[in-house]
């Protein structure tokens, strides 16, 4: 299975995963939506083998992140449950759809995806942070979108459910820590029907090469998360975050349509 695997092809995904890790540490959120928006844009990975990919890599840093949670007591479990499911609907509708249709059909509209996310948290950074705080009414349907949104676009299920609930005015602590137990669960259904619907044609390098190259980097780098979300302003990360991908996505389309 991990015939042909070469350390310098996996240098850039390292670097990739590195990257991603560090900003999703300090945010609680986007390492999939970087990690998609470098593979697909810069590195030319097709969209269902870097969501699949990332999704994988995922299933080990949410396990992890979710019992820390659990252990400190950051999670509000009637929330969980009314996320879990229509997440878990939403993420395996989105990750059969990806690996069913053409790689250059999905890239544009992917990367169009991408970028929407990369300029809705521009605007939440903008706004940050929120001027007060209530119980959250839009849930289930948030949890569908988001699921379905993470599995197309090979993230965005923090960005997209976290941001959403903030702006409802749910609290930040229970609302990052439930959000991102739900993603374990998110991500192991994602993953296993992104297995299914690839088959064994896409286990060859050019697949493992973004797998394993994301986890080193995510790995290494997630003690150097803690420390940037120490020193820098989540305002600021928000905001370049949300520059970045939004600079990044809207170049690959511009490169698909030149």
């Amino acid at each position: 299975m991990f015939q042909g695997i070469e350390l310098a092809e996996m240098l850039p995904y390292v670097a990739v995963g590195l990257v991603a890790q560090i900003i999703d540490g300090a945010l609680g959120m986007a390492f999939g939506v970087i990690s998609s928006t470098l593979l697909v844009a810069v590195i030319g990975v097709p969209p269902a083998t870097a969501s699949a990919g990332v999704h994988l890599v995922e299933c080990c840093t949410t396990g992890v992140s979710g019992i820390s949670h659990a252990l400190h007591r950051n999670i509000n479990w009637r929330l969980f449950f009314r996320l879990l499911i229509p997440g878990v609907i939403g993420g395996v509708t989105g990750a059969y759809l990806l690996t069913s249709i053409d790689a250059s059909a999905t890239r544009p509209v992917v990367m169009t995806y991408l970028a929407l996310v990369g300029f809705y948290l521009l605007w939440r950074g903008i706004r940050y942070p929120p001027q007060r705080e209530r119980e959250p009414k839009v849930v289930e349907p948030l949890g569908l979108l988001g699921g379905f949104l993470d599995a197309a676009g090979g993230g965005g299920w923090g960005p997209v459910v976290t941001s959403n609930l903030l702006v409802q005015g749910a609290t930040p602590r229970t609302t990052i820590g439930t959000v991102n137990s739900v993603e374990f669960f998110l991500t192991v259904s994602i993953s296993i029907t992104f297995l299914i619907g690839i088959g064994s044609r896409g286990f060859g390098p050019d697949f493992w090469h973004p797998v394993l190259g994301l986890l080193v980097g995510g790995v290494i780098a997630a003690p150097f998360g803690a420390l940037v979300a120490k020193r820098v302003p989540t305002k600021a990360l928000l905001v370049m975050v949300g520059m970045v991908l939004s600079a990044t996505s809207l170049f690959s389309i511009w490169r698909f349509f030149a």
